[in-house]
């Protein structure tokens, strides 16, 4: 799959490491398959991310009506102190969902199941081993002999 540039006699298992080795038997094709299904699990975890920043952010600013709720009474603007108290202070976001069930309902039935498949496929296809790919790929560009190019840490 990755074209090796400088002749290197050492095994696959001294210039990689064993936790990231192919499998015996491992095509190049399920070896870029399962690197695929590792950049998606990677961009789930960003978006995984994104929801909890999402959830924080919108708790923050809920808490932070509070301080424009008490600053609009000291000012006399009741009214629309009431306003802001009774519509957002405490709202759904979506329609009976404030942001941790949305979170929570994220982990249940997108981000767990997910993770489970991933790591079943990787299992039986990979013994386990994660990043094989890249691994791969870092042998592959690599400058052997170099000391900023080292195989592994």
């Amino acid at each position: 799959m990755f074209r090796r540039t400088v002749n290197d006699d050492r095994t696959s298992d001294e210039r990689t490491g064993q936790s990231h080795r192919r499998p015996e038997g491992a095509s190049d094709t399920t070896v870029k398959a399962l690197g695929t299904l590792s950049e998606a699990l990677e961009t789930v975890e960003r978006a995984r991310g994104s929801l909890y920043a999402f959830h924080q952010l919108t708790g923050g600013a809920d808490l932070k009506l509070d301080e424009a709720l008490e600053q609009l009474r000291a000012a006399g603007h009741d009214a629309q102190a009431d306003l802001l108290e009774r519509e957002l202070v405490g709202r759904n976001v979506i329609p009976d969902h404030w942001t941790f069930q949305i979170v929570e309902a994220y982990n249940t039935h997108y981000y767990g199941p997910f993770t489970e498949i991933e790591r079943r496929i990787r299992g039986e296809l990979m013994d386990g081993r994660q990043h094989v790919y890249e691994a791969e790929m870092k042998e592959a560009r690599r400058t052997h002999g170099h000391p900023g190019h080292t195989a592994r840490p």
